[in-house]
């Protein structure tokens, strides 16, 4: 009998609310496969399964709160008999039964009022999307409704302020980032004159939609880099550094009622420029429409953050715990540079690095950022 717990989906998550059963008792399961929805403070997360088996018990109810690590399914080994006398409850279906309903269109649907059962799906397997939600007429107003609050926040229909609550998780993981780790702080400057250049060259040659973003390239300089110093990719657990196999880049990304989400991008060491493009744009599409997985939200092994859109010149990012380590990008801009005894204008980029120093000190970190710095001038090696 495998227990099936309740996973941690970051740092700032002591708890989830089940939204949702996508399986039911006698289901066979694969690994990889998403079989919950469930609600954290920032978002809400399809949760997948990472064994394979036929579930035999739903031990929790759509709508309860529990604990990280508390056992909320069992399921079946492959080949196992259920035990003759199966005692415990058993969880009614959820009232849309198993049909599919992105989160995102399920909190659209309560805050306008619109019966989901009333909805054709358009999505894959039929599943009912935030754009479905969109086009539905709302149902008409009941007489005496509150009105919504004037604060402008996100509230859920119980009536919790969802930017309050993620705000609250998110101060918690960085209070606890800043009072057990030893942060320490590293900047230097990119000079990316031959970087645009070859982007350009190379965008040239490619269909507006497959060209490539500076971002795409900064990710996979910062994986590669990765690779070659393993002390700034992995975890800080148990009072030891546990480096990571793979480099899974943790991607800071804002959410539409305010905060940040930090999903991973799974192996973009590996991955050609192309494929982390197109998985970037789509993980971005998903966090926006509150479609996260627990795979992306629970293993990124260290964090990429860019505030360069926002116009930024360089940042100095909190890391977030267990990871060692997190590299931050500023706005490329036209900065004076000396260059063989003459001072021109070049574009650059101010890279930066915040590390654990329980794990690397400022040489190390230094070597790591010098690695990111050169491949970023040298695309041809990305």
């Amino acid at each position: 009998m495998i227990d099936f717990t309740l996973p941690s989906l970051g740092a700032d998550m002591d708890e989830g609310r089940l939204d949702e059963w996508l399986v039911a008792p006698g289901d066979a399961v694969e690994r990889g496969q998403v079989v919950a929805v469930v609600e954290t403070a920032k978002a809400a997360v399809e949760v997948e399964c990472w064994q394979e088996g036929t579930v035999h018990q739903l031990l929790v109810p759509v709508g309860e709160t529990v604990p990280v690590g508390q056992v909320i399914a069992t399921l079946l080994e492959p080949g196992e008999e259920p035990p003759a006398v199966t005692p415990g409850p058993r969880t009614p279906p959820s009232s849309e039964g198993r049909r599919r309903i992105t989160p995102a269109a399920r909190q659209a649907a309560a805050d306008r009022g619109i019966d989901l059962g009333a909805i054709a799906g358009t999505g894959p397997d039929g599943a009912v999307t935030l754009d479905d939600v969109r086009g539905a007429t709302p149902a008409p107003a009941a007489v005496g409704a509150v009105e919504p609050a004037p604060s402008g926040g996100e509230r859920e229909p119980g009536g919790v302020d969802r930017s309050t609550e993620t705000r609250r998780a998110i101060a918690a993981a960085m209070s606890r980032s800043k009072r057990e780790i030893p942060h320490y702080y590293l900047t230097q400057p990119v000079p990316l004159e031959a970087t645009l250049e070859w982007l350009n060259r190379e965008n040239a040659s490619r269909p507006v939609t497959e060209r490539l973003l500076p971002v795409v390239l900064q990710l996979k300089a910062v994986a590669l880099a990765a690779h070659e110093y393993p002390d700034m990719n992995g975890f800080w657990s148990d009072g030891c550094f546990q480096a990571a196999e793979s480099v899974h880049v943790g991607v800071a990304i804002a959410l539409r009622q305010g905060g940040l989400v930090a999903p991973a991008l799974h192996d973009v060491a590996s991955k050609s420029l192309q494929q982390i493009g197109s998985d970037l744009s789509d993980l971005v599409r998903r966090v926006r429409v509150g479609s996260m997985r627990s795979s992306e939200m629970s293993d990124p092994t260290l964090t990429v953050t860019s505030l360069g859109d926002e116009g930024v010149e360089s940042v100095l990012g909190v890391i977030y715990p267990p990871q060692v380590a997190l590299v931050g990008f500023g706005k490329p801009m036209e900065r004076a540079w000396v260059d063989d005894g003459r001072v021109r204008a070049v574009p650059t980029l101010v890279a930066s690095l915040a590390a654990d120093h329980r794990v690397s000190d400022g040489r190390r970190g230094a070597l790591f950022l010098a690695a990111i710095a050169d491949l970023l001038q040298h695309p041809e090696r990305l």
